[in-house]
């Protein structure tokens, strides 16, 4: 397995160009099941997720070519129904296949789903809200067995507003006869630039954005050309490391999507700047501590609580960082602990004391977020860090070494 070195306390400074959202384009990939066409889309971030999904929709039966971070699939030839253990246990987002399938063909087996280690994400929400549309779902083997002659809108309503279940059940019920109204909907860019295009593709969605979403079904959606959002969760990773180590740029992002973030550094004293599609950022001298609490969107992103972490490792005072999306995601608290960070997990609070600074240390990656956080809190200590097991940012970074070489940090990839 690859391991990172880094030898951290040196500045960075200049600009990095972000990606395509990983968060946006899976579901996208699937959603491209739903046409019989070619569909395309831009701005494809390489990661290991993206050639994970790449290699389901083949196994469905979709010819996929992907070149230049642009993605050309066409469903006109699938012809097997099932996304088996072996993929779905290394990706969850490979669950959104369910959706689509069971509309376009009536029927989907689907392998229930693994992932990280950091707790457990219940499939419920997708699978009841897919009854209510009409289906009938059946557990053989370790299998989801979803059936349908046609799904029939409904109404659904959320105890959680889920993505992973709104963007399901919304691909689903574009092609359900009648209207299907989604309340406590997901409220995230991804969602939304899901609806955009589904709406693009000839669905008929109304109330993108808000927590109620109304689809009036069709019967049947064309190909089109898409270009993915960029990344907000990876925005937000490199404008901590600016935040601590040196003045950035950060091009192709959307501050719009990152409000809470932004507003959350500058009150640990950053200096921020933007325009429409890029966001500059200064070293902070003095970082203050900030208490952080993740919420759904438009809240604090629970996929920036790790890199906050890091961030507040070396702040001026005691924060906390309470996460209501999902618990047990603290694995990267006992390797910070090992950098020299003073942190406690208290009842699903961490208890940050600021240090006055990190030194290296051997660490090892836990899952894609974790991961993000041990490179920031490299880059932030004296001394050299070996990170291992890094295939986890490799799922949702791209790249993550070069751009941060672009910038000076001193981090290199060993193949072991």
């Amino acid at each position: 397995m690859d391991k990172f070195i880094i030898n951290g306390g040196n500045p960075i400074s200049g600009s990095v160009d972000i990606s395509g959202a990983k968060n946006a384009v899976l579901p996208l990939m699937t959603a491209a099941l739903l046409v019989d066409g070619e569909t395309t889309i831009n701005s494809v971030p390489d990661l290991r997720d993206t050639r994970t999904m790449i290699r389901l929709l083949k196994i469905i039966g979709a010819e996929v070519a992907f070149k230049n971070n642009s993605l050309a699939i066409n469903a006109s030839g699938v012809n097997n129904l099932e996304a088996p253990y072996d993929l779905v246990k290394t990706m969850r987002a490979s669950f959104y296949v369910l959706g689509p399938l069971l509309a376009r063909f009536g029927e989907v087996r689907v392998s229930l789903p693994g992932g990280c280690a950091w707790g457990p994400r219940p499939v419920d929400y997708h699978l009841k809200g897919l009854e209510k549309l009409g289906a009938t779902i059946s557990l053989e083997s370790g299998y989801i067995m979803a059936k349908a002659k046609y799904l029939k809108g409904n109404k659904i309503s959320f105890d959680f507003p889920s993505v992973g279940a709104t963007g399901n059940i919304l691909m689903a019920s574009v092609l359900a006869r009648g209207e299907t109204r989604i309340e406590n909907a997901a409220k995230e860019p991804e969602i939304v630039q899901l609806c955009e295009v589904l709406n693009k593709m000839g669905a008929n969605i109304i109330g993108i954005g808000t927590d109620k979403i109304t689809v009036h079904g069709v019967d049947k959606l064309h190909s089109v050309d898409i270009d993915v959002i960029p990344d907000r969760v990876e925005a937000g990773t490199y404008l901590i490391a600016g935040a601590t180590m040196g003045d950035i740029t950060l091009n192709n992002c959307n501050p719009k999507h990152l409000e809470d973030v932004i507003d959350k550094l500058k009150l640990s004293g950053a200096n921020i700047s933007s325009t429409e599609n890029s966001l500059s950022i200064e070293k902070i001298e003095l970082v203050e501590a900030v208490d952080v609490t993740t919420e759904v969107y438009p809240g604090f992103p629970t996929d920036l609580q790790a890199q906050w972490m890091a961030f507040m490792s070396i702040a001026n005072g005691k924060s906390t960082i309470i996460d209501t999306v999902y618990h047990d995601r603290f694995t990267h608290i006992p390797e910070l602990n090992r950098l020299g960070a003073d942190i406690q997990l208290k009842d699903n609070k961490a208890i940050v004391n600021g240090v006055k600074k990190l030194t290296g240390a051997q660490v090892m990656s836990t899952d894609i977020r974790a991961s993000a956080a041990l490179i920031l809190g490299a880059i932030m200590a004296e001394g050299k860090t070996e990170i291992s097991r890094v295939y986890h940012i490799d799922r949702g970074y791209d790249s993550i070494e070069k751009k941060f070489q672009s910038l000076g940090a001193d981090i290199k990839r060993i193949n072991q």
